[in-house]
């Protein structure tokens, strides 16, 4: 039943972030800073994995930009926070792989509703042009600002006091 909780506490935290913080987490550029909540998925395990992917889920479905992107989007963060916590022990490199998958994933479908973002002055193909805007928000939410914030969590007593409630973490 904690583990349900959760979950549902994170994935009210992770919409919240979506919706108050619409104008940049939605479009071709965008920095989701909710995305920053998918690496806890190392610390906290399925119930952040779950509660990251149902967040994405309600928040896009407030936005609604179409069934692909709620879908979708809910898809990239499962697989991202899935990865993340399978490859904890590396948490750096596992953030990055969180933040290259839900690149391709968004990335690859998010080009139906918008025109291609240039990056740096370069005019890409409209996919790759989507897939590397996503891809580089999500490595500064996720493996910059999520990297961080796990480690800062886990470093303050976070751990401990997750534990004496009942919770199972995953890092030290």
């Amino acid at each position: 039943m904690k583990e349900i909780s959760l979950s549902a506490v994170l994935a009210a935290l992770y919409a919240a972030l979506v919706v108050v913080l619409a104008p940049i987490s939605f479009g071709p550029v965008q920095l989701r800073v909710a995305d920053c909540l998918i690496p806890l998925a190392a610390l906290l395990g399925w119930p952040a994995v779950v509660g990251v992917s149902l967040g994405c889920f309600v928040g896009n479905a407030y936005f609604m930009l179409g069934v692909v992107d709620v879908v979708g989007g809910a898809a990239a963060n499962l697989v991202a926070a899935a990865l993340i916590f399978y490859l904890r022990r590396r948490l750096f490199p596992a953030c990055v792989a969180g933040s290259i998958a839900i690149g391709v994933i968004v990335g690859g479908y998010l080009w139906i509703y918008f025109p291609p973002p240039s990056i740096m002055g370069l005019n890409l193909p409209v996919w790759a042009a989507m897939v590397a805007s996503i891809t580089l928000s999500s490595l500064i939410a996720v493996a910059g600002v999520g990297h961080l914030l796990v480690r800062a969590l886990a470093a303050s007593g976070f751990v401990e006091v997750l534990e004496s409630r009942g919770l199972k973490t995953y890092l030290r």
